[in-house]
């Protein structure tokens, strides 16, 4: 039976290269990615991971090949600004928050870049910090903040504008095991809860077995079997 979700992310022979080519990172790579499913992209170092999120993040630009994302083509130059505003959502392995802001502000950041108003940007920032847990550090400042709170504020930064897709690039890579667990269990229960789909870069198969499906990329390409 056919999947009913509708298809948020598409790759089609994706190829990406550095130093005019003599680099192959991506060679080849296609990908479909339905809404409310999560995908985890597992392999080493240097497999092309964070390559293929940043061309899906509209951060890169392929060699060649199609991308789509929310009916968006990343590449294109005119509509990256929209898509990164308004559908995708990044999770970075290091948080890059503004450390002299507080918690709240930050998150209040990408609401005020689509023009949010105040009550609804308030509203949507304290139903993040319940879930989140963090809601008792609304007015801390993030250098005040643990690891594991920081990121789930990176998380609540990725999620105010409600994307429909979520790009997590190691997100648990530098916590310890415990807060690792729980930013990617609440990633798991957000994602599940608002139907977003994520494509989760990673080295740890505990994370990436967890996932829908995990997809290992080698030498830029996709095993099978």
């Amino acid at each position: 039976m056919n999947d009913p979700r509708p298809i948020l992310i598409s790759a089609q022979e994706v190829w990406k290269s550095y130093d005019a080519g003599r680099i192959a990172v991506l060679r080849g790579v296609s990908l479909q990615v339905a809404a409310g499913e999560r995908v985890a992209l597992w392999g080493a170092s240097g497999s092309g991971k964070s390559t293929l999120l940043h061309l899906l993040g509209g951060l890169d630009r392929p060699d060649r090949g199609q991308l789509s994302v929310c009916g968006l083509d990343p590449a294109d130059e005119a509509r990256r600004l929209e898509l990164r505003r308004r559908h995708v959502g990044f999770v970075f392995q290091l948080h890059n928050l503004i450390p002299d802001l507080t918690l709240e502000e930050n998150l209040r950041i990408p609401l005020l870049a689509v023009n949010c108003p105040t009550a609804a940007a308030q509203a949507r920032i304290g139903e993040l910090l319940e879930v989140l847990g963090i809601a008792h550090r609304r007015r801390h400042r993030i250098q005040d903040l643990s690891g594991g709170e920081r990121q789930r504020a990176t998380l609540g930064r990725a999620l105010a504008c409600r994307p429909s897709v979520i790009l997590a690039d190691e997100p648990t890579g530098s916590l310890d095991e415990r807060a690792g667990e729980n930013v990617f269990n609440l990633l798991r229960q957000i994602a599940q809860t608002e139907k977003i789909a994520v494509v989760l870069a990673t080295h740890e198969r505990r994370f990436a077995e967890d996932c829908d499906r995990c997809l290992r990329l080698r030498d830029g390409v996709f095993e099978h079997g």
